[in-house]
């Protein structure tokens, strides 16, 4: 018996979260709206957090992998003088610095010492995980254990004194993917001879998607399959090639029209449509995802 077609819907959503809400529970809350099970995230939003979150739906789920990556933006509040066991605002005061001789000039140049590559530990309230078991987890267990430094870049890393409320600090953030904010607010009070905890952060991009393309959980926007690998480099095929394509096959860069590039490259066919993400393979190319069509 031939197997139905999956009608869809396929796409990518992009929401913008509010506060209150963990992932998932966008997620979940979506599966219903959007009426299909096939629907999952691209990267993890502090329940507190708010802003850009990136859906997979249906076909798009199985180009995901191509979306973590992606660096990330983010605006925030820094509060100096307070730290908490979470880095954040959701957390217990676990510790209270007299930071008020703290210069402006001395912020700033706190802020720009951590940008570029650097090394964060993960905070213990986070998705990293160790032996097996998520940090929050262990956290709610009331456990603490040793986490290895992560290589991170900060791409950029601008304070201002947010108006009429000393010791807070307005933020923006530029970061590769895996980058806390929360531990770069942390760190900046560290730096200081103190201590800071962040609050009100918002993501504003993750790569090429920002608040402009959000909708909400209510009314998601469904964007076709191709948006989800629109930041890749990409090729237009004929029809002949196109079958070929959907059959798997592997291709020499002459034929696929890529010369000497790295890849990964979307592939479409010429009405547009997202036929695989091939990428370099042993001096050809091989497909890493095919997309039925």
């Amino acid at each position: 018996m031939a197997k139905k077609p999956d009608l869809g819907p396929h796409g990518v959503v992009v929401i913008d979260k509010p506060a209150g809400w963990t992932s998932h529970d966008v997620v979940a809350k979506s599966r219903g709206v959007l009426g299909t099970r096939k629907v999952g995230h691209s990267g993890t939003l502090d329940p507190d957090a708010t802003g850009v979150l990136v859906l997979g739906v249906g076909k798009a789920t199985r180009l995901l992998r191509f979306l973590t990556e992606l660096p990330k933006s983010y605006v925030g509040e820094i509060v100096l003088g307070t730290e908490t066991d979470t880095l954040d605002a959701a957390g217990e005061i676990t510790a209270t610095h007299d930071m008020s001789a703290v210069t402006d000039d001395a912020v700033r140049s706190a802020a720009a010492a951590l940008t570029g590559a650097i090394e964060q530990i993960p905070p213990m309230v986070s998705a990293v995980k160790v032996d097996g078991k998520r940090l929050h987890e262990l956290a709610r267990e009331g456990k603490v254990v040793d986490r290895k430094p992560r290589p991170v870049t900060v791409f950029r890393y601008d304070v201002e004194p947010l108006d009429g409320e000393s010791g807070i600090w307005r933020c923006e953030v530029d970061c590769s993917s895996g980058t806390y904010v929360r531990t770069l607010a942390a760190d900046l009070g560290t730096a200081l001879g103190g201590g800071a905890h962040l609050r009100a952060l918002r993501r504003t991009a993750v790569g090429g998607y920002t608040l402009d393309d959000a909708g909400s959980i209510e009314e998601p926007v469904l964007l076709p399959v191709a948006a989800a690998v629109r930041h890749l480099p990409s090729v237009v095929v004929d029809e002949p090639m196109a079958l070929d394509i959907s059959h798997g096959k592997r291709l020499e860069r002459e034929r696929l029209g890529v010369g000497e590039a790295d890849g990964p490259w979307a592939v479409l066919d010429e009405a547009g449509d997202l036929l695989a993400v091939y990428e370099a393979h042993k001096g050809a190319t091989k497909p890493a995802v095919v997309i039925p069509r």
